[in-house]
């Protein structure tokens, strides 16, 4: 950049646009001033004087003299509008929007080396943590065998409390909406949606794939219960929402989103709360693991300043793993094995196991445990949101 300080162009001032605006405010060692703040609500009282912003979004978006478009509203819709015509008009974009760029990630990528700009997007995949740096620039060539974790900071803090503290789902959602780590509407989280656009984000810079959402298994923790807590209580595991993506041969990945068995000793085991871990599995690197802060304005907007810090210096992703196409191939043909707390026999029969290793049943409760193809789950996904049932993966692998 030319000019002695960046110029930005803020869309939205909620959480994480005022946690930018705190952490750039205490920043001392980039170059950087928010010029103008697009903003919707024209009656919402703002913490700072209402001559820094606008209602008009071409006001940032037609201004020559703004370098950096930074993208923090909650519409996907709106935002992939914002940051196309951005684009567009020869600006650098950073976001936060993780339904976006899953979404449209191919089109994005195609645009901003169409128009010769850069598109940077850490805190739409882990919030504090920099794991989309990490894959591009330290993993840049190694050979990835798995990537897992837990990245939605809202169901770890409903799943801490359950165990930690005895409460229901509903009580330990309604604690979490009370103390914002949950939205009034929580379905994108609850229901693993969030986890989902984040794990194919990921993908696509560990393994150069960009994958449809639509085609990747998701299913969250609405439909738990305090069963299934003291099943794992006694068994001496706990319960995280983990995405999964991995090697099932040298060019072909899969990857699902389920709640997970965690037991001691484990990474995850003790990230709780709104906290956030990934592990990563490398032939040469092998296990590493990563922590932090998946939820608040502080964390989030920390990884929102780290990507304007790199934009001011040119930087851009290369989406090396892409170029490389050493893994070409989708395929959710997997074996796993799963715990099912279900009601109905007919639930059971939805399942198809291909083997059982246990079962349990009483006047109140019936449990199996056994393997089945994650096809299979795929195929019924619509039906499972629906039925008195919940599903775990164990965390043990198997092979086709």
């Amino acid at each position: 950049m030319t000019r002695e300080k960046l110029r930005i162009g803020l869309f939205g001032y909620g959480c994480v646009g005022q946690g930018l605006h705190d952490v750039l405010e205490n920043s001392r060692g980039i170059k950087a001033k928010i010029a103008r703040i697009c903003i919707k609500d024209k009656t919402k009282k703002r913490r700072i004087p209402m001559s820094n912003f606008t209602f008009d979004k071409d006001k940032i978006l037609n201004d020559p003299s703004i370098d950096l478009v930074v993208e923090l509203i909650n519409n996907a819709d709106e935002a992939y509008d914002i940051v196309k015509q951005a684009m567009r008009n020869g600006k650098n974009v950073v976001t936060a929007n993780k339904m976006m760029m899953a979404r449209h990630f191919e089109e994005l990528v195609d645009l901003q080396k169409e128009h010769n700009v850069s598109l940077l997007y850490e805190a739409s995949a882990g919030a504090s943590i920099p794991i989309i740096r990490n894959l591009e620039e330290y993993y840049d060539n190694e050979l990835l065998h798995s990537l897992r974790g837990i990245l939605n900071g809202t169901t770890n803090y409903i799943l801490t409390l359950m165990y930690n503290e005895g409460l229901d789902y509903d009580s330990a959602l309604r604690t979490a909406i009370l103390k914002g780590f949950a939205e009034s509407d929580p379905t994108l989280d609850v229901e693993g949606w969030d986890a989902k656009f984040k794990l194919c984000i990921i993908t696509a810079h560990a393994y150069g794939i960009f994958l449809d959402p639509d085609n990747v298994f998701h299913y969250g923790i609405k439909s738990i219960s305090k069963f299934d807590i003291q099943y794992a209580r006694e068994k001496g595991m706990k319960i995280k929402l983990v995405p999964f993506v991995g090697k099932t041969n040298d060019n072909t990945i899969t990857s699902f989103v389920l709640p997970r068995f965690i037991s001691p000793g484990k990474y995850l085991f003790n990230v709780d709360y709104e906290y956030n871990g990934i592990i990563t599995e490398a032939a040469f690197a092998e296990k590493q693991f990563f922590s932090g802060k998946g939820a608040g304005g502080h964390p989030t907007g920390s990884a929102v300043l780290s990507d304007i810090s790199a934009s001011s210096y040119g930087y851009r992703y290369e989406y090396k793993k892409h170029a490389q196409g050493s893994v070409s191939n989708y395929s959710r043909d997997h074996r796993i094995e799963i715990y099912l707390r279900y009601h109905d026999e007919k639930t059971l029969g939805m399942f198809d196991f291909e083997e059982v290793s246990e079962s349990y049943k009483n006047h109140s409760n019936k449990y199996v445990i056994g393997v089945i193809n994650l096809q299979k789950l795929f195929t019924i996904r619509q039906e499972l949101p629906e039925l008195d049932a919940f599903v775990v993966n164990t965390g043990r692998r198997f092979s086709n």
